[in-house]
C-alpha cells in the first residue's frame, strides 16, 4: 500500500511537470492577442505598478524641476539672445503652413499623413530581461489605444504598439532583435540633394544604432543627415525624427545603400511617452506591419 501511493505521487509529479512546461512554452510564443486570464492578470499587475510607479515618477520630477531652477538664470540668458531668431523662424513656419493648406485644397487632398493626435502615457514596467526591447505603459483600450500605433518622445520616434488589454499597453522599441520590425523612413531633400527613402531594419547593439537599408545607391547620403519617418508604410505618421547618420556604406550585393542611424531618442531611460493617434486612415498592410508585406521596399509600399 505504501508503494502504491508513493508511484502515486511519482505520476502527479510528472504531470505536473508537463503541465508546468506546457504553460512556459505557451507563455514564449510571439502572440499579438493576450488570453482573458493574461489581460486580467496584466491588468491587476499594471494597476499595482502604477501605485508605485507614478509617485516615483512625481518625486524625480520634483528632483529634476530643482536641479532645473539652479541652471535657470543661465539658461535664460541664452534663451533672449535667440528670442529674435524664433520670431522669424516662427513667422516663416506659419506662412508655410498657409501655403501647405492652400495647396491642399488646390488639389482636394483631406487626409495629411503627418497629423495625429497624440495622447500622453506612463511608463510602468519594464522587464530586466528585455529591457531594449518592449516597456509597458497606462494606456490601453479604454484610452482609445490599438494595436500597430506609433509611440514617440519629446526627442523622436521610440516604437509601436504591439498588445493591448483594457488598461495598459505593451510598446515594442526600435532597439528590438525583432527581424520583422520596420519603419517607412526617409532622409529629406536638402541643398538641392534628392531625398533618400529606405526601410528601418535591425539594430546594432555594439554600435547602439538604427540600420537604415534599401536606399538607393544613386542617391548621395552624407554623414549628418537627419531621419525621419516617411509616412508611407502605413501605421507611423510621416515626419517623426529618427535619428541621424553615422556612417553610409553599401549592402552585401553593392545593390543598395545603408546607413547607421543614431537614434534621436534614449532607448535606455523612458518614462514619459506619447502614442501618436492617426487622423488618416492608416494602411495596415504596408512596410511598417508585421513585416509580411511590402518587401519590395519603399518604393513598393
Amino acid at each position: 500500500m505504501p508503494r502504491f501511493f508513493s508511484n502515486k505521487r511519482l505520476i502527479l509529479l510528472l504531470v505536473g511537470v508537463i503541465v508546468l512546461v506546457a504553460l512556459i512554452s505557451f507563455s514564449f510564443k510571439d502572440r499579438h492577442n493576450a488570453s482573458l486570464p493574461e489581460q486580467i492578470v496584466k491588468d491587476v499587475v499594471g494597476f499595482g505598478q502604477s501605485l508605485f510607479s507614478k509617485p516615483a515618477h512625481f518625486v524625480m520630477d520634483i528632483i529634476g524641476n530643482i536641479d532645473g531652477l539652479l541652471n535657470t538664470y543661465e539658461e535664460n540668458k541664452q534663451l533672449k539672445s535667440r528670442l529674435s531668431e524664433f520670431a522669424s523662424t516662427q513667422a516663416e513656419l506659419i506662412d508655410v503652413k498657409s501655403e501647405n493648406k492652400r495647396l491642399l485644397e488646390i488639389i482636394g487632398k483631406k487626409e495629411d499623413l503627418r497629423e495625429y493626435e497624440p495622447i500622453q502615457a506612463t511608463v510602468i514596467s519594464r522587464n530586466p530581461d528585455q529591457w531594449e526591447e518592449k516597456i509597458i505603459i497606462d494606456k490601453g483600450e479604454v484610452h482609445g489605444i490599438e494595436r500597430n500605433m506609433a509611440v514617440i518622445t519629446a526627442n523622436g520616434l521610440i516604437g509601436k504598439v504591439v498588445l493591448v488589454t483594457k488598461f495598459t499597453s505593451t510598446v515594442e522599441l526600435l532597439s528590438t532583435e525583432n527581424r520583422n520590425f520596420r519603419v517607412a523612413s526617409v532622409i529629406p531633400e536638402e541643398n538641392g540633394k534628392k531625398a533618400a527613402f529606405g526601410l528601418i531594419e535591425g539594430y546594432d547593439h555594439k554600435r547602439g544604432e538604427l540600420i537604415m537599408k534599401r536606399i538607393d545607391s544613386s542617391i548621395d547620403v552624407e554623414v549628418g543627415q537627419k531621419v525621419i519617418s516617411s509616412g508611407l508604410g502605413g501605421i507611423f505618421p510621416r515626419g517623426l525624427l529618427i535619428g541621424e547618420v553615422t556612417e553610409v556604406s553599401t549592402d552585401d550585393y553593392g545593390l543598395t545603400k545603408l546607413a547607421y542611424i543614431r537614434p534621436a531618442a534614449d532607448f535606455a531611460v523612458l518614462d514619459h511617452v506619447m502614442i501618436a493617434k492617426r487622423t488618416s486612415t492608416p494602411d495596415r498592410t504596408g512596410t511598417d506591419g508585421d513585416g509580411t508585406s511590402g518587401t519590395e521596399g519603399e518604393g513598393g509600399s
